[in-house]
């Protein structure tokens, strides 16, 4: 019916006002006299060449009455008052929109009565308006906070989520905090000052400690800040709790200089620049206690493990046409034995950023694995040293990472004694019941 009604609203259908005509013509042929009849045949001509066929129409002697000859006047006015007009408008071509709309009516009531037979998930309400929530400014202005939802290819192997995506939703409040703040001008984090003088934040050291990692469809909460660091230096900090319950998930400091743009040269902070954000910067201590440890090189020689062959892609690339900090710590975490990441999760890192490598950089990540227990076991804690270099030793990051046992929370594992996985199991337990003594 609503294929009908359309290819009628755009194709209509001949209207019958040609056949009105013809039939005013005939009768104006009937009322002009007899002489206009043809009466000299009553046979119907053979089929033309359009399929149809044309028949003369029989024609009697008009009547007498008295001895008089009766015409066949027939008022054409009065016809042509009861038949439909022959000019018709653009409105009178119009089809019958009820048709049309009670077919749409149709098609939503069937498609609604689908969508409610659905078992949908019912969702929380947070998760419901952070899909598009860009974050609010808090505490006067000097607080930025943005909720997160974990999205199911933001989790790893063991069903949390990776310290990648968590480094991702810290660079992302601290990008729309700047946005909030009116701050944003044509480059990315940049301030309309710091455009001017093709100035970028880049940052030089970072500090991360996790106390737990999210899952999937766990909601985040996190929290920035900005603090003065030195002359010409800034500090960013970051508080990440849980949604539901509060609790801490991560804390991360950082320190960040300006770059000049084309020269990719330090610069040192505009009094200028110092005026846009100097009324957004929090007088208060570190999230984290500054580690002071200077974190050693590593050499071939020096190093157990050692992943060559690194090439940065085009998506690795920011649009300050340098890798992502992010993309780093992936390609340190790539010469980390595997057995340390089955039964091991990264607990806190402290990064030394010193150079920036561009698209056609070839790389190779370093690493040294130190274990805090005396007897060597895996059980303890595991503290790493790492770097990554180009192919020609140019340092770019050094890093240290700790690591701690994963939990297992009940989860019982049997083996052979040269380490053969025989049965995995997670056993659940509840009190005896004491049947009222």
């Amino acid at each position: 019916m609503l294929a009908s009604t359309t290819v009628s609203a755009f194709f209509p259908v001949p209207s019958s006002s040609s056949s009105v005509v013809s039939a005013k013509a005939s009768l104006k042929a009937v009322t002009d006299g007899p002489e206009n009849l043809d009466v000299r045949s009553n046979v119907a001509k053979p089929m033309s060449s359009s399929g149809t066929m044309e028949v003369k129409a029989q024609a009697q002697a008009l009547p007498k009455v008295n001895g008089t000859k009766i015409g066949l006047k027939i008022d054409a006015q009065k016809i042509e008052e009861d038949a439909p007009s022959a000019s018709r408008t653009f409105y009178n071509q119009l089809p019958d929109w009820s048709f049309l709309f009670a077919a749409i009516t149709t098609i939503f009531l069937a498609a609604e009565k689908q969508f409610t037979l659905i078992d949908w998930k019912p969702r929380r309400p947070d998760m419901l308006g952070d899909a598009f929530d860009l974050g609010k400014i808090m505490q006067d202005g000097l607080v930025f906070r943005q909720n997160f939802s974990v999205r199911s290819y933001e989790i790893g192997a063991d069903g949390t989520a990776s310290i990648e995506t968590l480094m991702n939703h810290l660079q992302e409040t601290a990008l729309n905090h700047v946005r909030s703040a009116g701050l944003l001008g044509d480059g990315f984090g940049s301030t309309p000052q710091m455009s001017k003088r093709n100035l970028i934040w880049v940052v030089t050291k970072m500090q991360v400690l996790v106390e737990q990692y999210p899952s999937w469809e766990d909601v985040i909460e996190v929290d920035t800040w900005v603090a003065p660091s030195g002359k010409h230096g800034m500090r960013r900090d970051w508080h990440v709790h849980d949604y539901q319950t509060g609790q801490t998930v991560l804390r991360a400091t950082s320190v960040w200089v300006m770059m000049n743009k084309q020269t990719r040269r330090l610069s040192k902070l505009p009094e200028e620049v110092r005026e846009e954000i100097g009324s957004y910067f929090v007088d208060c201590d570190p999230v984290i206690n500054e580690d002071g440890r200077k974190l050693p090189k590593l050499e071939d020689n020096t190093a157990d493990y050692v992943c060559r062959g690194l090439t940065p892609r085009w998506g690795d690339l920011d649009i300050n046409q340098h890798v992502n900090n992010v993309k780093y710590i992936g390609w340190i975490l790539e010469s980390v034995p595997a057995s340390i990441l089955e039964s091991h999760e990264l607990a806190g890192m402290t990064l030394e950023y010193r150079r920036e490598c561009g698209r056609d950089s070839m790389l190779q990540s370093l690493s040294a694995v130190s274990d805090k227990s005396p007897d060597g076991s895996l059980e303890a804690g595991i503290e790493c040293q790492h770097l990554l270099r180009m192919e020609c030793g140019a340092e770019i990051v050094r890093c240290q990472t700790d690591w701690r046992p994963k939990r297992t929370q009940g989860r019982v594992f049997l083996r052979m004694e040269c380490g053969a996985e025989i049965v995995r199991c997670q056993t659940d337990w509840r009190p005896k019941r004491t049947q009222g003594l």
